[in-house]
């Protein structure tokens, strides 16, 4: 591009030739000063009219700060709502667990008291009266709507304190399923211990009770079960324990016992051969002992007894309380 200028019409013209790049670069050196003085001049404007309260500046400047300001509390209710639907979904989720949780403790035989008797922690007390369970109800109100008067930092305290509320009240149900676990423990612990598997598979002899002694022909108190058995049979124990004596006896032959805890305490007499030693751990269904004629016997059998403190008790009802199992059941 060529641009002639000339001064009169008889003076010689002067040619200035440019190309795209150097009008490009004229042109901005004319433009970028001119925006930097109009920036200038417009924010000292501007600072002027807000520090000396010019009327139509001064609105607005409020104006824009009120549109910032709302945009601004737009957004953060928005995530403060998503939030709020958070902890709704959180605290059903609480409420569903303790329902469940309470269910489960009545099957594993606890009582509703003993579950209340697990206090809710102060945070959660003061705002959550009667646990999470507490009846409540009402029209949905989202906090995009709660209304200008209700401001985004009051909605975020209500929110850090349900949280806290949710916080303690989980810790109370880790406490009442903790509780629950050590009760079903016991529960457990209480069904290994007891004497409820046969000693020896086969049918049973003699019961407890009364009968004509074999040796005298009078009534006596027959004190355990009999199982007739081959010599060598395996006897094994009708539940976990240690071994509190086994040694000859001069009534019973050979007698193994063993102490089950609470009082419970189980003995194979008339046993050929002891296969365990006092202080022993034994586990059920393991074996103890094997089937003889020692003692005051007048055949190979097994005979067993169940004593709780000391008195000796019907072994039939413990037996049963298993569904009968025998021990060969338990043995294989």
């Amino acid at each position: 591009m060529q641009i002639l200028i000339t001064t009169s019409a008889l003076a010689r013209p002067k040619v200035f030739q440019f190309t795209p790049w150097s009008l490009v670069l004229t042109g901005l050196a004319l433009i970028i000063p001119l925006m930097i003085l109009s920036l200038i001049l417009y924010h000292a404007v501007v600072l002027k009219a807000a520090h000396e309260r010019w009327p139509i500046i001064s609105e607005a400047v409020r104006f824009v700060e009120r549109q910032e300001l709302a945009q601004r509390d737009r957004f953060m209710r928005e995530n403060l709502d998503a939030m709020a639907e958070k902890v709704g979904e959180m605290q059903a989720r609480l409420m569903r667990l303790e329902a469940v949780s309470e269910r489960v403790a009545g099957m594993a035989g606890m009582k509703p008291d003993e579950i209340k008797a697990i206090e809710v922690p102060a945070a959660a007390a003061s705002g959550a009266a009667g646990g999470a369970s507490a009846a409540a109800g009402g029209p949905l109100v989202s906090l995009r709507d709660a209304g200008p008067a209700t401001t985004s930092a009051e909605i975020l305290s209500a929110l850090t304190e349900q949280v806290g509320q949710l916080h303690a009240l989980g810790e109370r149900q880790a406490d009442v399923l903790t509780l629950i676990e050590s009760h079903l423990f016991e529960k457990r612990l209480d069904a290994l211990l007891m004497p409820s598997t046969q000693p020896v598979d086969g049918p049973i002899g003699s019961g407890f009770g009364f009968r004509s002694d074999p040796f005298t022909g009078r009534p006596a108190l027959h004190t355990g079960l009999d199982f007739p058995a081959d010599p060598g049979t395996a006897i094994v124990a009708a539940a976990g324990g240690v071994v509190l004596s086994a040694g000859p006896h001069p009534q019973y032959g050979l007698l193994v016992e063993l102490d089950h805890g609470n009082g419970l305490v189980t003995r194979y007499a008339h046993t050929s051969r002891m296969l365990v030693k006092q202080g022993d751990l034994v586990k059920r269904g393991q074996r103890i002992a094997e089937v003889g004629n020692t003692g005051r016997s007048t055949g190979p059998h097994l005979h067993f007894e169940v004593l709780v403190d000391g008195v000796q008790q019907n072994p039939t009802r413990f037996l049963q309380s298993a569904g009968g199992s025998t021990a060969a059941k338990v043995s294989r």
